[in-house]
C-alpha cells in the first residue's frame, strides 16, 4: 500500500503547480469556461465542424460503480459538461464523487477529459454516444492510512433522451476506468450513471 510519504506522479505535477486537490475541480470549470469563450472569439480559426456552431450542455448524474480494490460497491454525484459539434463529435469533462457508503473511509474522486460522439440521433429522441477519456482519480485507502493519486482511462458510452428542446435524460452512461499505475499492480472500475443534461446554448 502507498505512503502517506511518497508522492506519487500525479502529486508532483500538483505540487509543482501550487495546487491541492480542493482546487483541481475549480480550475478545471475556470479551463472549460476559458476555452467555450475562446472558441466563441475565435471561430473563424476553427476546423470546419466547429465553425458551423457548437452547442455547450451541462448536466449532473447519480452513479453507482464496482472498485476493482476490495471489490467494494460505491455510489456518488456526478457532474459532466459536454461540448459538441453539428457534426456530432466534441469533447466532454467529468468529475464524480463517490462516498456512498465510505466502509473503512475508502472513497474516491475522479476527474476526467476526452472526446465523444454521438452515433445517430433517432427520430430526434434518442441520441446513443461513445466516449473515451483520460484523467487521474484520488484515492483514500482504507482507515485514512494513505492517498494516492492515479492514472485513469476510462472509455465508455451511454444513452440520452431528449425531453425538450434544451432538456434531454441522460438515461444510461457506462463507463469503465482502467488505473494502470494503482499502487502494487492494476485495478479497474466500473460502472453506471443517469441523470439530466441542460444545453446552455
Amino acid at each position: 500500500m502507498k505512503s502517506t510519504n511518497r508522492v506519487s506522479p500525479g502529486r508532483q505535477v500538483k505540487l509543482a503547480l501550487g495546487l491541492s486537490g480542493g482546487t483541481c475541480g475549480a480550475i478545471s470549470a475556470l479551463l472549460v469556461g476559458c476555452l467555450v469563450a475562446g472558441l466563441s472569439a475565435h471561430s473563424q480559426t476553427l476546423p470546419s465542424g466547429w465553425q458551423e456552431g457548437f452547442t455547450l450542455s451541462a448536466g449532473g448524474t447519480a452513479s453507482g460503480y464496482y472498485l476493482g480494490y476490495g471489490g467494494r460497491e460505491i455510489a456518488g454525484p456526478a457532474v459532466f459538461v459536454d461540448a459538441e459539434t453539428r457534426h456530432r463529435f466534441g469533447i466532454e469533462g467529468e468529475a464524480r464523487w463517490l462516498r456512498i457508503p465510505q466502509t473503512s473511509s475508502v472513497h474516491n474522486t475522479t476527474w476526467l477529459i476526452g472526446g465523444r460522439s454521438t452515433v445517430y440521433a433517432f427520430e430526434r429522441k434518442w441520441y446513443p454516444y461513445a466516449k473515451g477519456l483520460i484523467g487521474f482519480t484520488q484515492f483514500n485507502f482504507p482507515y485514512n492510512y494513505a492517498k494516492g493519486d492515479y492514472l485513469v482511462i476510462a472509455p465508455g458510452g451511454g444513452l440520452d433522451m431528449r425531453i425538450s428542446e434544451r432538456v434531454r435524460m441522460r438515461v444510461v452512461d457506462a463507463e469503465y476506468q482502467f488505473w494502470p499505475q494503482f499502487s502494487f499492480t492494476n485495478v479497474s472500475s466500473w460502472g453506471i450513471s443517469t441523470g439530466v443534461r441542460v444545453r446552455v446554448f
